[in-house]
């Protein structure tokens, strides 16, 4: 197995960092892996866009769809990682994964847990921003799932996370889109009604719309596929994916080689 690793690193003022935000995570770190705590909304939604993101991945790059290992040799980057809740299959998958979040309790969560399944995952305590001023080298695949959502600037974390996609790699964004039935559903009824997350978790104002993303995405030199829904069943209690991008959704883009 490989090394996992843990690298501190100076978190500086940018448009990825919102310390509230950082905080707001850090208490609930210890939660990450466990599928009844905090983060089981995650858990449940976990399989799909796992399967999502391998399949893009796949018929992006061409690769054998039949291997136990379809990921390996492409490097990874999982930005706002979290605890590694898609870090770490995706690091089973073959991946040369790399995860980053400013919130150093959630990458020692991660660093435990991988540490525990014998998993190798770079992880490090950091920014898109202190990549990019460390001059590290572009990524086949650049992931932010359910993050841009809780950043300061997301136009502009969007660029920048799009700017370590390497010519000819995939970028992937999944988060909430800004409409009344996202407030409806992921606030009143997931925060207040099902009590899935706690209270406060997420700030509609902060939610982007597909528009917006691929605004950002364009700008940033990448082609962008229309977005993909996901929605939730209350009567399988189960996610799959569908047309309906009112809530939840799921962006492939992609940088010309």
């Amino acid at each position: 197995m490989g090394k996992t690793l843990l690298r501190d690193e100076t978190i500086p003022e940018a448009p990825s960092v919102d310390p509230a935000e950082i905080d707001k995570f850090r208490a609930m770190a210890a939660d990450w892996w466990s599928p009844t705590g905090k983060f089981a909304p995650l858990h449940k939604f976990n399989p799909v866009r796992l399967a999502w993101i391998r399949e893009r991945a796949i018929a992006h790059f061409g690769l054998d769809d039949t291997s136990r290992t379809p990921l390996s040799g492409l490097r990874i980057l999982d930005v706002g990682c979290g605890g590694g809740l898609v870090a770490e299959p995706l690091a089973r998958l073959g991946g040369q994964v790399t995860g980053i979040d400013a919130g150093d309790a959630n990458i020692k969560t991660g660093l435990v847990h991988a540490e525990a399944g014998a998993v190798s995952v770079d992880y490090r305590v950091g920014t898109v921003e202190g990549l990019i001023a460390g001059g590290e080298h572009p990524f086949d695949i650049v992931l932010t799932l359910e993050v841009v959502e809780h950043v300061a600037d997301p136009a502009r974390f969007l660029a920048d996370c799009a700017s370590l996609v390497k010519p000819g790699g995939l970028m992937i964004v999944a988060t909430l889109n800004r409409t009344a039935k996202a407030f409806a559903l992921a606030i009143v009824g997931a925060e207040h009604v099902l009590r899935w997350l706690p209270a406060g978790t997420h700030d509609w104002s902060k939610f982007v719309t597909p528009e917006e993303a691929r605004a950002a995405l364009v700008g940033a030199g990448l082609d962008v596929e229309p977005a993909t829904g996901v929605s939730y069943s209350p009567l399988t209690d189960r996610w799959s994916i569908t047309s309906d991008t009112s809530v939840n959704y799921m962006l492939a883009a992609a940088r010309s080689p």
